[in-house]
């Protein structure tokens, strides 16, 4: 499996936290140099390791946000 490079540009907020430390959090984050996204997904307590998640351009967590909204 190739090696996944990710830069968490900014830290916007923690979702939830596990008994184990893990944080759901949301995120800026940049995948190999590329344009920084929207990310959700459980993160261990040092950042080393991840769990799978999903990535969001603006525009995407803007739709999100609306059907959040009706909820």
């Amino acid at each position: 499996m190739a090696d996944i490079k990710y830069e968490i540009k900014k830290e916007l907020g923690v979702i939830s936290e596990s008994p184990k430390g893990w944080k759901k959090e949301l995120n800026l984050v940049s995948w190999n140099g590329g344009t920084p996204k929207y990310d959700i997904r459980d993160w261990a307590p040092d950042h080393e390791k991840m769990g799978k998640g999903i990535t969001l351009t603006k525009e995407e967590a803007q739709e999100l946000y609306k059907l959040l909204s009706q909820i």
